[in-house]
């Protein structure tokens, strides 16, 4: 066949022979083209490719030659030899040990021949290879110092097939003249080693799979191990590490836990968050899932690990941190893998669970109440909440937006849902984040950039000293959304139809009836929610849809945001901690359930009168049967139930239940059943209430059925979480009884094993040992070693004896272990069926508790009402709140001096409006708070701290307090102020409760006196809301007399005054009629500490302040006598009795 060779160029020196130091010596990304020449030798065609071309690894190197050199090449080489001669000669490739691409094949080949057939080429060089020569040694010994800074233009090329035994022959002994010329047989491993890194990096291939590649090549094994070098660039990929990969790159934003034998493990990036979180030990590695090639040093991940029975230990902290967590089991044993086909492939393993926030109900305690929610609202409560918007109408401050939502509650299957338009101030979006407290947000298509803002806002406020804030996930929003919302909602409970019994069909159809009947952006929610709860196991607490409540519902009274900031309903304003608000002062409940159901009652006064009437005669009649025997029992149950039933019944529901949790749950409900089994009807309850006693007649109804569930179980089993023995014999299930059975057989082999045992090492009898958990030893001298056939297995000793398994043991063990795993399985499947059977009568059970939580907070509430000087309220349709020595219900438990009582009395039909004046921290704040305290504390059906209350029926409280600004939204104080007071003036009714605190304050005098008169005014006139407004504007007390049937009336905050300019003030704390003209700041001043040459400054300024304007009020009062006098005009005589007034 014609050989290839190729033609030099004019001005360049023919080729020579290849030596070592060609392999030190970068090469051309593009060879010089070739053309054919000369035939090959014999050796040289033995060696060729399938295609005629000849192996680079076919070159014949002596001692004594050279490879040829281009003249371009070799001028180039020669133009480097300066400084940067050691990087030049260490940038080399591998071709030494694998296939060339076919152009340097060419190459190879015209080598070949050249190194057969000596040309006048050889001769012509042979003072160049001196020169090559000596500075061989010094490029090796800095091979390691630089090997680091190497790089390659060419990627690796495929492999070829193997060498013939001659060739390969030869090339060992090649070998073996490399290693004795370099003296380190390792160096040049090492640099091919780390050669092939690059060159794979280079290629654009995964170190992983050009590894695999290598592996899967034969020619190439013989020449890892001739290289010195004990493994690749970066270790292959083990297959567990390849499964981990697998399910991460399903689940990027989760945080994986791996089972791995005894420890759960974390990888790369997971590991060193969760070391960071849970204060373990990260071992270094790779941290990313991308085999990166800038990892390519790397052979292993970085990993963390946690023991097993720490699991959940963890999971809450990092979940409590708002991270989402998934656990990834092994999904079967060692030795049902042992049996099976698969005994050489990696365990199985799955994703088999997935934790956030909102969705950890894994266990009983939950993550506590650490977990705060949104600063001023309710403690977060664990709610899951779904929001998604449409842009309505409007731009600007006349922007109206649509709000659907869906908050779900899995630790307690409670759903809320609502839709409703907004305005610009997003006051609506922001009452009802405050009331729901979530945990969690997920957040369907694009939100506007003032929800954005707001929830960004609450989801970052978390006051706990972790800084925890709230997770907040989003999902897209197509443009048939809502098409495929319906469709996925219909499916899904149609689907729980058809699953349903025929008895359940009309309460189905109904379930299905209510949810379609459901407005379209609370749909689109509902369907989001489905499917992100579906990845977590929980998307069946929608089948609950008897728990489905609307927030709008007006059955209860309206406290937005402000409200529940102000009046410090859930929190106090100095710490953000539960002490010192009203749901502390009302708390005296003894169950966790029962306390959320008082929470839910504080956020939602009612509004119907007889409900409420209802709910304070049950308080009274607790309250006075203090110390009769019915209240004394029930108050011994509920002290006695320690366990959260309402969370463990949706954990039942749930399927995540343990055994001994589900034996204390149900022992829990027979026992309150039992307390009441004699109340066949409400009537016979004992108590005259009707709430009561339909609350104490729902307890024994689920008697009957929790006693036939305790029937199944062990208790002493459960107890100890023994699932092999957790039901009782005669209610095991068939696969129980038949491993049982199995397990018994091989156990009673193993005995009658033992005679044989003993014939063949010569004893009449021997006993099996139990030695560091190993069962069934035999155990024999030292001595009689020569007894014991070689059959046997040695598995442990001392020097007196060793202990061995026989075949017939280690297959017996083998064959038991089989059935132990299986009645594992079987006893899980039995158990997870009792779940099953439980969950069938969650309603049932769901009403028992809630009528315990019912009663818990009847008790709770009638302890408040024993405190001295609280008062059963009365109740009456109009408008109004009437109350007699009133006081704050907090400050008074606070205070360590008694709290000075006041009067209120306002009436739609009568004084609707008072104007309170008064000098600062005189205590004007604390007397409005009060009175909209009382009129809450008396809609939720409490007792209040007063001598005397008469209630109207309030369908809203409204405050505007305290001064702060918005400047993430751009908005300065005075803007949020008028904007709050905007929303105010829109939503309250002739039935609202109003409260202003200085409004005006935050611009000039004239602009704030003006604005404060018109809101006062339309307020008094227009709205007819009962008012309590706040203000150091003395002049707007003349408002008055344009209301001469006093409903607008003046009154003031009561103090004396001492000393010097009356620079000594006493603050009474007591309500007064008429109006404060001062407000006394300079007292205000001297009691924060202002220095006293700012104070005398300001007090010289204050007066000659108050000089002016009283020369300017003579002097409009004389021009106005003088008017008067001449023209007799009325208008001018108002305003000449008013400035006298001011006077």
């Amino acid at each position: 066949m014609p050989i290839p060779k190729s033609s030099p160029s004019s001005g360049q020196t023919p080729k020579k022979q290849q030596t070592i130091s060609s392999f030190f010596t970068p090469k051309c990304s593009a060879p010089p083209a070739v053309k054919a020449d000369k035939a090959p030798s014999g050796d040289a065609l033995r060696s060729a490719g399938p295609n005629g071309q000849l192996n680079s690894d076919s070159l014949f190197l002596s001692d004594d030659e050279e490879p040829p050199l281009s003249g371009s090449r070799r001028q180039n080489s020669a133009s480097k030899r300066g400084p940067n001669r050691d990087s030049d000669d260490l940038n080399y490739t591998d071709d030494d040990d694998t296939s060339e691409p076919p152009a340097k094949r060419s190459k190879a080949l015209k080598d070949t021949v050249t190194n057969l057939v000596p040309t006048s080429h050889d001769r012509e060089n042979a003072s160049s290879r001196q020169h090559h020569h000596s500075h061989t040694a010094q490029k090796l010994n800095k091979s390691d110092r630089t090997s680091k800074y190497l790089f390659s233009s060419s990627p690796v090329p495929a492999p070829t097939e193997a060498e013939d035994g001659k060739v390969q022959a030869e090339k060992d002994r090649l070998h073996r003249k490399f290693i004795k010329k370099l003296g380190r047989p390792d160096s040049f491993a090492e640099l091919r080693r780390r050669n092939r890194i690059i060159d794979e990096d280079g290629g654009g291939t995964e170190a992983a799979e050009g590894e695999e590649d290598e592996d899967e090549a034969p020619a190439e094994k013989p020449k890892a191990k001739r290289g010195g070098s004990g493994k690749g660039a970066s270790s292959k990929l083990t297959p567990m590490e390849r499964q981990v990969i697998e399910i991460k790159k399903k689940h990027m934003d989760t945080i994986l836990v791996v089972e791995v034998g005894y420890k759960f493990r974390f990888f790369g990036e997971d590991a060193r968050i969760a070391a960071k979180e849970l204060s373990i030990v990260c071992i270094p590695g790779k941290m990313r899932f991308d085999e990166h090639p800038s990892e390519a040093h790397l052979d292993r991940f970085a990993s963390a690990s946690i023991p097993v029975h720490r699991l959940h230990v963890h999971v809450k902290r990092l979940v409590a941190a708002g991270h989402k967590v998934g656990v990834v089991r092994q999904l079967e044993t060692a030795a049902l893998k042992a049996a099976g086909d698969n005994r050489n492939a990696p365990f199985v393993r799955k994703l088999t669970n997935l934790y956030t926030k909102g969705t950890y109900i894994d266990d009983i305690e939950g993550l506590g109440e650490s977990v705060d929610g949104p600063s001023g609202g309710a403690p977060a409560s664990g709610h899951l909440l779904c929001i998604t918007e449409t842009n309505a109408k409007g731009w600007g401050t006349d922007e109206k937006v649509h709000v659907g939502i869906i908050a779900v509650q899995p630790a307690t299957g409670d759903v809320i849902y609502d839709d409703f338009e907004d305005g610009f101030m997003r006051s609506e979006i922001e009452t009802r984040l405050l009331h729901i407290s979530p945990c969690e947000f997920l957040i369907v298509g694009e939100l506007s950039k003032a929800t954005e803002k707001l929830v960004h806002h609450l989801s970052g406020s978390k006051s706990n000293v972790f800084g925890d804030r709230i997770r907040v996930e989003r999902v897209g929003k197509p443009k048939t959304v809502a098409a495929q919302s319906y469709s996925h909602v219909a499916k899904f409970y149609a689907g729980k139809m058809k699953s349903s019994s025929s008895e359940a069909d009309s309460s189905a159809s109904t379930l299905l009836d209510k949810v379609l009947a459901l407005s379209e952006p609370v749909t689109i929610c509902l369907s989001a929610m489905i499917t992100h709860l579906t990845d977590y196991g929980l998307e069946h607490v929608f089948d609950l849809t008897k728990y489905f409540q609307s927030f709008s519902a007006r059955s209860h009274m309206l406290l937005n945001g402000n409200t529940l900031t102000s009046l410090e309903l859930y929190k106090n304003q100095t710490d953000n901690n539960e002490k010192g608000s009203l749901f502390w002062a009302l708390d005296r409940t003894q169950t966790r359930f029962g306390q959320r159901l008082l929470r839910k009652w504080v956020g939602r006064p009612l509004l119907d009168k007889g409900k409420l009437e209802e709910r304070v005669a049950a308080v009274e009649e607790l309250l006075e049967g203090n110390q009769s025997a019915a209240v004394e029992k029930l108050k011994g149950l509920l002290s006695r139930t320690k366990s959260d039933l309402e969370k463990s019944l949706i954990r039942i529901y749930y399927g995540k239940c343990t055994r001994h949790e589900l034996l204390t749950v149900l022992q829990t409900l027979q026992r309150i059943a039992d307390e009441f089994g004699h109340v066949k009807s409400p009537e016979n309850a004992g108590f005259k209430s009707d709430i009561i006693s339909k609350a104490i007649a729902n307890l024994p109804v689920i008697s009957e059925v929790i006693v036939g569930f305790l029937e199944k179980i062990n208790p002493e089993a459960a107890k100890n979480d023994d699932k092999y023995s957790f039901f009782r014999e005669n209610e095991e299930t068939e696969d129980i009884t038949e491993h049982k059975m199995g397990i018994a057989g091989v156990e009673h082999e193993l005995d009658d094993h033992r005679a044989v045992a003993a014939e063949k090492v010569g004893k009449r009898k021997v006993d099996y040992v139990t030695v560091a958990g190993i069962e069934y030893l035999i155990e024999m001298d030292n001595t009689q070693l020569k007894k014991v056939p070689a059959s046997w297995v040695k598995v442990s000793g001392t020097k007196k004896v060793s202990r061995f398994h026989t075949p017939e043991v280690t297959r017996l063990i083998r064959e038991r272990d089989q059935h132990k795993e299986s009645l594992a399985a079987a006893c899980d499947a039995a158990f997870s069926s009792l779940l099953r059977d439980i969950s069938l009568r969650y309603q049932d059970l769901r009403d028992c508790i809630q009528s315990l939580a019912t009663l818990d907070c009847l008790v709770s509430l009638a302890e408040v009402a024993g405190q001295p000087g609280y008062v059963k309220p009365e109740y009456t349709d109009d408008a109004c709140v009437c109350v007699k020595e009133g006081r704050h219900p907090m400050v008074e438990q606070l205070l360590l001096e008694s709290y000075v009582p006041n009067d209120i009395d306002l009436s739609s039909h009568a004084t609707r409006a008072l104007l309170i004046t008064g000098p600062n921290m005189g205590g004007k704040s604390s007397y409005v708070r009060q009175v909209a305290l009382i009129s809450i504390m008396g809609q939720i059906g409490s007792y209040v701290p007063a001598s005397y209350a008469k209630l109207g029926m309030l369908d809203a409280v409204f405050t505007r307090m305290g001064a702060f600004d918005n400047m993430m939204a751009g908005e300065s104080t005075f803007m949020v102020e008028l904007s709050e007071t905007s929303d105010i003036l829109k939503q309250a009714t002739s039935r609202s409760l109003v409260i202003l605190d200085e409004l005006g304050r935050g611009t000039s005098t004239h602009d704030g006196v003006a604005i404060a008169q018109a809101v006062l005014d339309y307020i008094v006139r227009e709205t007819k809301s009962l008012t309590l407004f706040i203000t150091h504007y003395q002049s707007l007390s003349t408002l008055t007399r344009g209301f001469p049937d006093g409903e607008l009336k003046n009154v003031h905050m009561k103090f004396t005054e001492r000393g010097e300019d009356g620079r000594d003030i006493t603050f009474l704390y007591e309500i007064g009629e008429g109006v404060a003209h001062r407000s006394y700041g300079l007292n205000v001043a001297r009691l924060a500490n202002v220095p006293s040459s700012v104070l005398e400054l300001a007090a010289v300024k204050s007066k000659e302040l108050e000089e002016n304007v009283k020369d300017k009020t003579f002097s409009n009062i004389s021009t106005l006598l003088q008017n008067v006098m001449a023209e007799s005009a009325s208008d001018h005589f108002e305003q000449l009795v008013t400035g006298i007034d001011q006077l």
